[in-house]
């Protein structure tokens, strides 16, 4: 009887663990996407406001779209990376 508890023990712990090493890759992919997505609106809004000027409907627009990419992705973005996107000086 002990020996089949150790094995079930075992048994949960190995699926336990496989499982939270998948939630954790996921996890990861979904944070690369976001990070992929606030990257590739902040490279528009860049381009928009040197083609355009700062204050342009290209380059509202394109802040629109950041605010929106940051806000799909929580706001983790915010916190961890303030880079002076938003310094219009």
């Amino acid at each position: 009887m002990t020996r089949m508890i150790r094995i079930l023990c075992l048994a949960l712990l190995t699926i336990t663990g496989l499982g939270s090493s998948s939630l954790q890759a996921r996890a990861d992919d979904r944070d690369a996407k976001c990070e992929r997505r606030i990257h590739q609106a902040e490279e528009k809004l860049r381009d928009a406001v040197n083609r355009h000027g700062e204050e342009s409907k290209q380059a509202r627009k394109r802040r629109q779209e950041l605010e929106e990419a940051k806000r799909q992705c929580g706001d983790r973005h915010d916190r961890d990376h303030h880079d002076g996107d938003h310094d219009h000086n």
